[in-house]
């Protein structure tokens, strides 16, 4: 019998799920994507229903499969990629949520971190974690949810609940409840995992009050987690990687060495820059995280976290309605002479890296009787660019080095202005792949190598090929114009 060469990678993020069944060249064969429901109980806080999310993985996997004409004995294995910090919570014995997921966008927890600061832990969490007290990452958000529904303490306490990030929740229910697990990119964003250790710290979870009863099992990236149940697929079928999301991209961009980087634009951006097997310490409020973990040896990335990237410009569909599709923002910006002075500081859900501001909110400076929709557009390109100009900035710091080029990636990379724009502000060539599904070629990767699809990182490398890359054009003054534009606006823009 033929050995299997084919990967089915699903994707699940923030708006959508998508599935993609990948070739041994990690060429996409065949995909199917599914937007999913958001939720919005108060200001800043933002749900999903864990049941849309399953439904939507399982329909999505199947109809990539039967769409590549394939069947499911042609695929190798499954490479799960997820929204990294949003958690869920649910019963043992049955499988269901206790409540909905709360999202990494969630700002409910911001009083709790912010007590947690003023009481000074903030320096053991991130000695320990490498990230800071904020309400993005999961623990705080788990323990949210076991003190407002009734009952859920004791029950964690008693070991009757599960606690997980999307990839665990995902991976109990295609192996019909039989594996609780997780892998050390996404264990690394709950605020409870000790990323030096590699194991759970029992002093953040009793910090945090998180029952380390109701944690998943830490492994590797790459590796056979479990097996599909009955039913669920004709065959079956090994799950045999598990990343977040970011993590990755970066593994979809081929950063295997030490320096590079890649930025991914989607609902939010995330700059991560590989930095070996040493956890470079942030002085610019970067997070230190695992990157990968394969045969138990941890490669670790600075991250830069921008909560808000093309959420922006789906604000100007949704909420203004200004443009009917994304890639209409493309010939707005190309068609207008200059920015007219307007700048939008988008933190909708607050600032993230470096500045960590969750009580920030969005402004639009500049603007006078003839700006028009294009303008807004623009400005909404434009802080995209300006936020990675200040990532790339602090990185740089923590490093002492800047990236030869940013290899760039997520949905709003086909725009053609906007990634000419990051080249000039970047001031580093901007490389996009052929295939701009880096994040679900990432959890491909991982699986494929679990499953012999491919051998080693030199394998995958080899399959990635890129456009023409951007290099950048503009003028020193004119780019400083901009930069320090976008710098005022961000002062006005923070709380005192």
């Amino acid at each position: 019998m033929t050995q299997p060469r084919h990967i089915l990678a699903i994707d699940q993020g923030t708006t959508s799920t998508r599935s993609i069944v990948f070739d041994s060249a990690a060429r996409a064969v065949a995909s199917s994507q599914r937007e999913f429901a958001q939720h919005y109980p108060q200001a800043g806080w933002v749900e999903h229903d864990p049941e849309d999310i399953w439904r939507d993985c399982l329909a999505t996997a199947r109809e990539a499969i039967a769409q590549s004409g394939l069947g499911a004995s042609a695929i190798a294995g499954i490479g799960i990629t997820n929204q990294r910090e949003t958690v869920v919570i649910w019963n043992r014995e049955t499988g269901t949520p206790i409540h909905n997921a709360v999202v990494w966008q969630d700002r409910r927890t911001a009083a709790t971190c912010q007590a947690l600061k003023d009481e000074g832990h903030e320096d053991l969490v991130r000695a320990r974690t490498g990230l800071l007290l904020d309400p993005y990452f999961s623990g705080t958000k788990a323990a949210w949810i076991l003190d407002h529904v009734p009952g859920a303490r004791a029950d964690a306490e008693a070991g009757r609940l599960a606690m997980g990030t999307i990839d665990s929740f995902l991976l109990w229910r295609l192996t019909g409840g039989a594996v609780h697990a997780t892998d050390a990119t996404n264990a690394g964003r709950t605020l409870l995992f000790d990323i030096h250790r590699q194991q759970w710290d029992e002093d953040l979870c009793a910090l945090l009050r998180v029952p380390m009863a109701i944690l998943p099992q830490v492994t590797d990236n790459s590796g056979v987690f479990g097996y599909t149940a009955p039913g669920l697929f004709e065959v079956s079928l090994p799950i045999a990687g598990l990343v977040g999301d970011q993590q990755s991209a970066l593994f979809g961009q081929a950063c295997f060495a030490p320096g590079m980087a890649k930025s991914t634009y989607g609902t939010g951006c995330f700059m991560l820059m590989n930095t070996g097997t040493s956890a470079a310490v942030s002085r610019s409020r970067l997070l230190t995280t695992p990157a990968y973990r394969l045969n138990g040896v941890t490669t670790y990335a600075l991250e830069g976290s921008i909560f808000v990237a093309g959420a922006a410009v789906k604000w100007l569909r949704d909420g203004l309605g200004i443009i009917t599709h994304a890639s209409q923002t493309n010939d707005m910006a190309t068609r207008i002479a200059d920015n007219h002075g307007v700048y939008m500081v988008p933190a909708f859900v607050g600032l993230g890296a470096p500045h960590w501001r969750p009580d920030a909110r969005a402004a639009i400076y500049g603007l006078t009787l003839d700006t028009s929709p294009a303008h807004l557009a623009r400005a909404a390109l434009e802080a995209v660019a300006y936020q990675s100009w200040d990532l790339l900035e602090a990185m740089a710091k923590d490093s002492g080095t800047t990236p030869a080029a940013m290899r760039v990636d997520g949905g709003m990379t086909a725009n053609d202005w906007l990634c000419q724009f990051l080249a000039d502000m970047l001031q580093i060539p901007v490389e996009r792949p052929q295939n701009l599904e880096t994040t679900a070629m990432g959890a491909a990767f991982h699986a494929g190598l679990a499953t012999g699809v491919w051998n080693d990182l030199d394998d995958l490398a080899r399959t990635w090929t890129g456009r023409e890359p951007q290099q950048p054009a503009m003028a020193a003054d004119q780019r400083e114009t901009l930069l320090a534009g976008w710098h005022d606006a961000l002062r006005r823009t923070l709380p005192d």
